[in-house]
């Protein structure tokens, strides 16, 4: 047998058993796989795979191995389908066989920004490498695996949009086809993108959530940097879970593996010694999406000016981590995630604002560089410049401790007037269960009457957002029309339903002008904003 390359050949007697057949069977699909060296592999780390190229691998692993599944779970902007790629070990496609198994779960996001491709060439190389046997997968883990996330921004290759990033030679553009921050829009869902994004979520139901990115900005030692679900935002017992035995367990695995791991760099000044606040994702977020649900969401962010080969190395060796980490934990994770989801179904209180606590931190070690001021040669003026000549060691205060600092009563049931269809949309994408009336309907509720507001001056993602929102809840009695829809709470996604239907959260609906309708007065009278907003029974 020849293996130097994709063509070879096999001789062997004319009687063979069946148990030969198949081990020859699998040397072959084996074989075949190991030949689909990527175009990183081939660039000796200088390339990215392009979106066609990403696909196209994933189309051969699936016919190569059984364990590979490919499926499309929509479109996108860009007007190609989003791919969802499928591992596990007994080659199951079935998320409600997982489930019935106790599998963990492990999604995985690319191509959010696309300028940013270490995980798309890392995720290439792990499942390779899985249907190969290089790494071993977990009986009691699946991957779900999105190849490229922002297809638009991912076919607008160049190498100047981050000019500075230490390569690969080209990469994709930010903005996607609508010139959108995907990573901006899963709450709000104005991309084709996040629509067929919650399809696979909620379908694939995942345990713990990656979004893989890179990170610029300031200069450090530290190749990979790691943003985790706000833990206290995350819900009990699994925020503590997450923050005194998972996370610890990733930190201390990693750094076996030769990558000393920090925190999502996000100091508040200069000043190291003022420390560092744990970064606050709200749902717009993916780690702050996957949240509501109570998924564990981390965001990987490897360091812009660390070489490309190295990036992708610790984000292909974090993947693996949590892969294998998520096997060994898997009924606590399993417990924590369930007991959570039983104490958010008890829950009378929910907060919509969180703050950090700045009299409780962590102390971390910092590897960092000295700052010097130097002139600039284009302006001839005093800057800052970092200086790799001068390396430290340092002691950094980490407040990642936060308390609510606004809460609602959670009601039974919201009650949604039809005409708001772009709502109950994002709702039936987000699984929400709804049931509408069967007559016209008089019924008393308690509705809120916007009071005041704040518009942003300027474009947001595609809005000009509402801000400062303070309601006056007042107890109406109003008539609802047949179809109408009625909402309970007392679903998986109630989190969910109070964080975007109460109009003073973060990222709610009427934060992102799903309701700016009843903001505008028609003909001589007035409309109470109240008699059209999503009502509390």
């Amino acid at each position: 047998m020849s293996t130097g390359c994709c063509i070879f050949t096999v001789k062997y007697a004319p009687i063979i058993t069946m148990r030969l057949i198949f081990s020859l069977s699998f040397m072959l699909v084996s074989i075949a796989a190991f030949c689909q060296t990527t175009p990183f592999e081939k660039s000796k780390g200088t390339e990215s795979a392009t979106y066609f190229e990403t696909i196209a691998l994933y189309q051969q692993f699936d016919k190569q191995s059984p364990m590979v599944t490919m499926k499309t779970m929509g479109t996108t902007d860009a007007g190609y389908p989003l791919h969802l790629v499928l591992v596990s070990k007994d080659g199951s496609a079935d998320p409600a066989h997982w489930r019935k198994q106790q599998k963990v779960v492990v999604m995985v996001n690319n191509g959010i920004h696309p300028g940013e491709p270490d995980g798309i060439d890392a995720s290439l190389l792990l499942v390779r490498d899985i249907i190969t046997r290089k790494i071993a997968l977990p009986d009691n883990v699946v991957l779900a695996i999105v190849p490229v996330y922002n297809i638009g921004g991912s076919i607008n290759r160049g190498s100047f949009s981050r000019a500075n990033q230490n390569g690969p030679l080209e990469y994709g553009f930010r903005g996607n086809a609508q010139n959108l921050d995907l990573n901006r829009d899963f709450t709000k869902a104005d991309s084709y993108n996040a629509q067929s994004f919650a399809k696979a979520f909620h379908w694939t139901q995942p345990d713990i959530l990656i979004d893989n990115h890179v990170s610029d900005g300031a200069d450090f030692q530290h190749v990979f940097t790691l943003l985790t679900s706000q833990y206290n935002k995350l819900g009990e017992p699994l925020g503590s879970w997450l923050r005194q035995s998972f996370e610890p367990a990733l930190y201390q695995q990693m750094d076996k593996k030769g990558w000393k791991l920090f925190p999502y760099v996000n100091f508040d000044s200069y000043d190291l010694s003022r420390g560092m606040t744990q970064f606050y994702d709200p749902p717009r977020y993916s780690s702050g999406y996957a949240a509501l649900f109570q998924t564990i969401g981390f965001v990987p962010e490897t360091h812009m000016l660390k070489p490309y080969p190295e990036r992708v190395q610790s984000t292909y060796d974090f993947m693996v981590t949590v892969m294998q980490q998520a096997a060994v934990m898997a009924k606590e994770l399993k417990a924590s995630k369930k007991a959570t989801q039983n104490a958010l179904m008890q829950t009378q209180q929910w907060p919509l604002a969180w703050t950090p606590n700045r009299n409780k931190n962590d102390n971390l070690t910092f590897l960092g560089y000295q700052r010097d001021t130097v002139i600039s040669e284009v302006t001839g003026l005093p800057i800052m410049q970092y200086n790799r000549q001068r390396p430290f060691s340092g002691p950094v205060k980490f407040f990642s401790y936060f308390d609510s600092s606004k809460t609602v009563t959670i009601p039974k049931y919201y009650v949604i007037p039809q005409g708001w269809h772009n709502v109950t949309d994002r709702l039936k994408e987000n699984n929400v269960q709804m049931r509408r009336l069967e007559k016209d309907s008089v019924i008393t509720v308690k509705a809120y009457k916007i009071e005041s507001y704040k518009t942003s001056p300027r474009a947001y993602e595609k809005h000009y957002r509402q801000s400062e929102v303070k309601v006056q809840a007042v107890q109406q009695t109003i008539s609802f029309r047949k179809g109408d829809y009625i909402v309970s709470t007392q679903q998986p996604a109630r989190r969910y339903l109070v964080e975007m239907l109460e109009p003073t959260g973060d990222d709610s609906f009427f934060s992102w002008n799903y309701f700016d309708a009843i903001l505008q007065q028609k003909k001589a009278t007035a409309i109470t904003a109240g008699s059209k907003w999503p009502h509390n029974i």
